[in-house]
């Protein structure tokens, strides 16, 4: 187990007032920073490794990866592998440029990790099948196993931005479950082990030492939320934990968890309100329509409608209480990010405010591999635009590439939020405009027929769930928008 504990500081190495409104008289009107989410890092992508890996540090896990044979990156349906990491923090670190933070909206895990490393842990025993139920034993080994993924990839990170600190939000797989609330175990009995355990790791490889340490371990360690102050900027980021807000993952003891946390960040709100600072809130599943599985279900449910088959990403009760504690802090929050989806897509809060969510590294779900470097303004701590840099799996070229500007592929200027709230209503009627959102909603990928657990394609039929998905943030607006288009 790895604990919080009094240590060694590491300085927030910002340029001081580079960011958000602090006096600058430095001539720097805007900054970019790198934004990227759902990487699923899988490392059982060679199986033949698998023993080197249980037995060697994660310090030494780099080495092992790059002696397999397996030399070209994941394709769609699957997890990230080393190659595609390595090229995705490779070109990240190529598109840095000044900025002073970089973004994670959640997901380092590939999926199914204990599923995958039980029956590889039984068979290196000599047994086989696993049994059904692990052992004592075999759950420690796993947790380790988990422990050093998680602390491989954010090695991996950190040693390709330096000393700039990496603000994050926790996601659905980063756990011992393989999928769920990292507050949670497959069980839904509760269970933070995964955060104690890997606090001292996110504080000190991710934040890079900048939150006061007692208050991250108070919050992080109970349920994976948090919030930073960057010293010498009038910026608050925060950092919630929205997975457990999810409809799937709810027992006796979640509710306590979900409204402390909602509580929580009403107090930060007030705080940062207090102190004269704007708000980056970062989160990993977005508020509104789970539109992956609601097409699906359209899909493959004979007879199935709308009416019956919408799926909500949130709790109503959770939603509406985090819409009606945002509702009171009008302007404090300057920029909302998310990620889970792994598509390049927006929400448009009934409170004006606009989620943008990341398109994922891992294409297990369809999408080319996609991350966005967004530009902000160092006056008003608003995005003011952003590029999507893609990596095209059909032609596997050396680096991820531009795939578009917002700003010139929409022709729309000025703020981000304000252009993503005016697009909304052009999709509808600006074909143009919805070919582009169309495309560049899986980064790239065009595919038009699904396969095991990847999203279901945009079609004429279903073009109105991914649009009413956009602005419609409760589930009765939803459908009587899909039923009205």
């Amino acid at each position: 187990m790895v604990k919080i504990t009094r240590g060694m500081f590491f300085p927030f190495l910002l340029t001081i007032c580079l960011i958000c409104g602090c006096g600058n008289d430095t001539g720097n009107k805007s900054f970019p920073v790198v934004v990227f989410s759902d990487v699923h890092f899988n490392p059982f992508y060679d199986p033949s490794l698998f023993q080197q890996l249980v037995t060697k540090d994660a310090s030494e896990w780099a080495s092992v990866f790059q002696s397999s044979n397996t030399t070209t990156p994941s394709t769609w349906g699957s997890d990230t592998n080393y190659p595609l990491l390595v090229l995705t923090l490779s070109s990240i670190k190529q598109n840095l440029g000044a900025s002073p933070l970089i973004v994670f909206t959640g997901d380092i895990l590939g999926h199914g990790i204990p599923q995958q490393f039980y029956p590889r842990y039984y068979a290196s025993l000599g047994i086989s099948p696993a049994p059904s139920t692990p052992d004592p034993a075999a759950v420690a080994a796993m947790k380790a196993f988990t422990d050093k993924t998680v602390s491989f990839f954010m090695d991996q990170v950190r040693s390709s931005v330096g000393n700039i600190p990496v603000v994050f939000a926790i996601g659905n797989i980063d756990s011992y479950a393989g999928y769920g609330p990292n507050i949670l175990d497959s069980s839904l009995a509760p269970d933070n082990s995964f955060l104690v355990n890997t606090a001292e790791l996110f504080y000190t490889k991710f934040l890079n030492g900048i939150a006061d340490r007692q208050e991250f371990a108070a919050t992080f360690t109970a349920a994976g939320y948090y919030a930073v102050e960057p010293a010498g900027t009038n910026l608050m980021v925060i950092g919630l934990n929205t997975i457990i807000f999810s409809p799937q993952l709810q027992n006796a003891t979640s509710g306590s968890t979900a409204q402390a946390q909602l509580d929580w960040f009403d107090l930060k709100l007030a705080s940062a309100k207090a102190k004269g600072k704007k708000v980056w809130l970062l989160m990993h599943s977005p508020p509104g329509a789970d539109i992956g599985t609601t097409t699906g279900k359209l899909a493959t449910v004979p007879n199935s409608n709308i009416s019956t088959s919408a799926t909500m990403m949130w709790m109503p009760g959770y939603q509406a209480t985090f819409l009606n504690t945002v509702s009171h802090y009008p302007g404090l929050i300057t920029q909302i990010l998310a990620g889970h989806t792994h598509m390049d897509e927006y929400r448009i809060l009934p409170t004006s405010e606009v989620v943008e969510v990341t398109p994922g590294i891992s294409p297990w779900l369809g999408n080319n591999p996609a991350f966005k470097v967004v530009t902000f303004s160092s006056d008003t701590c608003k995005a003011i635009d952003y590029s999507s840099l893609n990596y095209d799996l059909a032609t596997n070229p050396l680096q991820f590439n531009t795939y578009y500007v917002f700003s010139a592929a929409y022709s729309l200027q000025g703020l981000l939020n304000n252009s993503l709230t005016q697009l909304n209503p052009m999709l509808v009627t600006d074909y143009s405009k919805q070919s582009i959102y169309k495309g560049s909603y899986f980064s790239g990928h065009n595919y038009t027929v699904q396969s095991s657990h990847m999203n279901w394609p945009i079609t004429d039929t279903n073009w109105p769930v991914f649009w009413c998905g956009i602005g419609k943030m409760e589930q009765r607006e939803f459908i009587d928008c899909v039923n009205a288009y």
